[in-house]
């Protein structure tokens, strides 16, 4: 492993990759811990803040490039922001069970699975496992 390749990549790509594995650090303990504690909530405005900062700098990568200077992966961003607005707004209504969904959803799908795919060859965290 040799993180020289992500602290070498183009911004706002170093901070957007730290903020991605946090978030997938910290909502991995939320899916674990008690939910609806004091606690849950403090880590949980940080998750949504970590989760906030990821989509809106990935407006800014243009590695992939599909449809001008966009690729499917800006429509990710808006949709983890719009997830992440309307489950906030669920859980305030004390619908419970949508916020927990879509939080589940958002982890899983906009962290894990998504993430995956930044270890394809030749994308900054495939050299950082890799090496090369």
């Amino acid at each position: 492993m040799n993180v020289a390749p992500l602290f070498a990549a183009a911004m706002p790509i170093p901070p957007h990759a730290i903020a991605a594995m946090l978030a997938l650090v910290l909502g991995g303990f939320q899916l674990r811990m008690a939910k609806g504690t004091p606690r849950h909530r403090q880590l949980g405005y940080i998750w949504t803040g970590l989760m906030a900062f990821v989509a809106i700098s990935g407006f800014f990568i243009h590695e992939t490039q599909v449809i001008g200077i966009f690729s499917p992966i800006h429509l990710l961003s808006v949709l983890v922001l719009v997830t992440l607005w309307r489950a906030i707004r669920q859980v305030r209504r004390g619908n419970v069970p949508a916020h927990r969904r879509a939080m589940i959803l958002l982890y899983w799908l906009s962290l894990v699975l998504t993430g995956l795919f930044t270890f394809w060859p030749g994308r900054v965290m495939y050299h950082v496992v890799t090496g090369g």
